[in-house]
């Protein structure tokens, strides 16, 4: 038995340090042998790159929103740096931005907003340029997209009356309205009221127009859908009509069209100072000798209009009417514009101009006691009395356009005496798109 002992003691030892590696064995065999990929359940791993981070849109509590506006002189770069975005975040705004906004024609006050995540990753950037252009950078699916947004809107449909207590401005300013729809008003009636010289006191006024909202927030006027102006003597109406065949224009209620081919006063709101006659003492001169237009009291700068479609005889000096603009126009007819400051840019001696085009501004050169504008109107050579010359329309609605005109006519007055003692006629939504533009008043 002793013989056997060490023997013994050598076999457990062997078996014991057997069994241990058979068991290392079997380990390593499950940990190799073959997995089904398609029920497996593969970690989710985050790549340090920014492009990889996936987005939780849905909670934006941990976001960071920077908001900022671009002052005088400043590019999209150098106002998102003052704002303190990071310059990865920039390049991206950047980039793009460019596909659908040209970073070169910013404009001062124009807003943006970025939102950062939690490691300062961009999750999405707006930009402003006004109230109906918005562009916004955002990122789907780990790839960023820029674009032009809609924007809703809405419409009000206002009827607006009132009489003149001092000016036609001062009516529609005190009633909470903006100057553009007072010039806009007086522009329908310009070729048939002088709006310097005959306004009086209690002349009715009426208008039905569009005004723009935007999230509550006023934003522009649109169109004038109805004006009328009454006097004891006389009463003016226009309708707005447009059609495939009719552009859109002002017709009165037998379908004539309230624009001529001479408009009254190339000033539309001045102060008449001299009138057309043979017979005035000239207040330099001191000479009693013809005046054979009529002065339009105005500040320095005020525009001037060309009375009717032409061409630039003359552009320059010209003795006591100092800057002096002359348009001919078809029917041997001929305007003159003295006493400007300045011409319009780009217009010269054979420029052709289209009635109410800018032509120059008033001014006191040559011999002037003041600023106004003179201004005269010949016909075959012959001077006449602008204000009392009497133009016919430029057209007139007929057959099936007159008939639709007056369709359109009617629904538009029934609705408007539904809606008397009411400010605001009708409310509807608007959703501008990307592609579309609002011509504002």
């Amino acid at each position: 038995m002793k013989l056997y002992r060490p023997f013994l003691f050598c076999f457990v030892i062997f078996l014991f340090f057997g069994g241990i590696s058979c068991l290392v064995n079997r380990l390593d065999q499950k940990q190799s042998s073959p997995v089904n990929i398609a029920n497996a359940s593969i970690p989710e791993t985050h790549s340090v790159d920014q492009e990889q981070i996936p987005l939780p849109f849905d909670n934006l509590e941990n976001y960071t929103e920077i908001k900022g506006k671009i002052k005088i002189g400043d590019s999209l770069s150098s106002s998102l740096t003052r704002h303190k975005v990071p310059g990865h975040v920039q390049a991206e705004i950047i980039r793009s931005l460019s596909s659908c906004l040209d970073l070169k024609r910013l404009h001062a006050d124009d807003r943006f907003s970025v939102i950062l995540d939690e490691l300062e990753h961009l999750v999405k950037c707006s930009y402003e340029c006004g109230p109906l252009e918005r562009y916004t950078v955002e990122r789907k699916n780990d790839i960023f997209t820029a674009g032009r947004d809609a924007i809703d809107l809405d419409v009000q449909t206002v009827v607006f009356q009132s009489s003149i207590e001092s000016s036609l401005f001062n009516t529609f300013l005190d009633q909470g309205e903006k100057s553009p729809l007072a010039y806009e008003f007086i522009d329908i009636f310009s070729s048939k009221i002088d709006f310097n010289t005959e306004p009086r006191k209690g002349d009715r006024i009426e208008a039905v127009f569009e005004k723009y909202y935007k999230e509550g927030s006023f934003v522009g006027y649109g169109r004038i859908l109805y004006a009328r102006y009454q006097q004891d003597d006389s009463d003016n109406e226009a309708f707005y009509y447009t059609s495939d065949e009719t552009p859109g224009l002002y017709f009165d209620s037998l379908g004539r069209e309230t624009g001529t081919s001479f408009i009254k006063s190339p000033v539309p709101v001045g102060r008449l100072t001299s009138k057309f006659t043979w017979h005035r003492k000239h207040p330099i001169l001191g000479v009693v000798r013809p005046h054979l237009g009529i002065d339009l009291a105005a500040p320095v700068g005020t525009p001037i209009m060309a009375a009717a479609d032409g061409k630039i005889q003359f552009m320059g000096t010209r003795g006591g009417f100092g800057k002096q603009v002359i348009l001919s126009h078809s029917g041997g007819y001929k305007t003159y514009y003295g006493h400007l400051c300045r011409f319009k840019k780009g217009l010269k001696r054979g420029s052709k101009v289209s009635q109410k085009d800018i032509i120059g501004y008033v001014g006191s050169t040559g011999l002037s006691t003041g600023p106004h504008l003179d201004y005269r109107l010949s016909v075959n050579g012959v001077f006449k009395n602008p204000l009392a010359m009497d133009f016919k329309p430029k057209s007139v609605l007929k057959d099936s356009e007159l008939k639709a005109f007056q369709k359109d006519r009617e629904k538009l007055i029934d609705k408007i005496h539904q809606a008397s003692g009411h400010n605001v006629m009708q409310v509807r939504h608007r959703v501008l798109h990307p592609d579309e533009t609002i011509a504002f008043l």
